[in-house]
């Protein structure tokens, strides 16, 4: 994720007050987890992203860990507002 932060600096558009969209959703199985991820930002930056850890977890937890990975790359980018979607109503609130 590291690459995407250098190649997607923030581009300043016409929008007064531009927001992102995230949307993330995650599964877990008996020896991994992973997600899908896809970030949408001003300028037509689009940035999707399949990533998967290598420990045992739930759903859950699953969607909460990339969900925090994500977050510092949208700060990295300067996000000021981001709309987050997900099938998990608890990774949300």
């Amino acid at each position: 994720m590291v690459d995407f932060t250098i190649d997607l600096s923030p581009h300043p558009t016409n929008e007064e007050d531009p927001h992102w969209i995230l949307h993330v959703d995650g599964s877990s199985k008996s020896r991994s987890c992973g997600a899908g991820v896809v970030l949408e930002g001003p300028g037509d930056v689009l940035l999707e992203k399949v990533l998967k850890f290598e420990f045992k977890t739930s759903n859950n937890q699953c969607k909460y860990e990339v969900t925090i990975v994500v977050l510092n790359l949208a700060l990295d980018l300067e996000a000021k507002k981001l709309i987050c979607i997900s099938d998990s109503q608890l990774v949300v609130g």
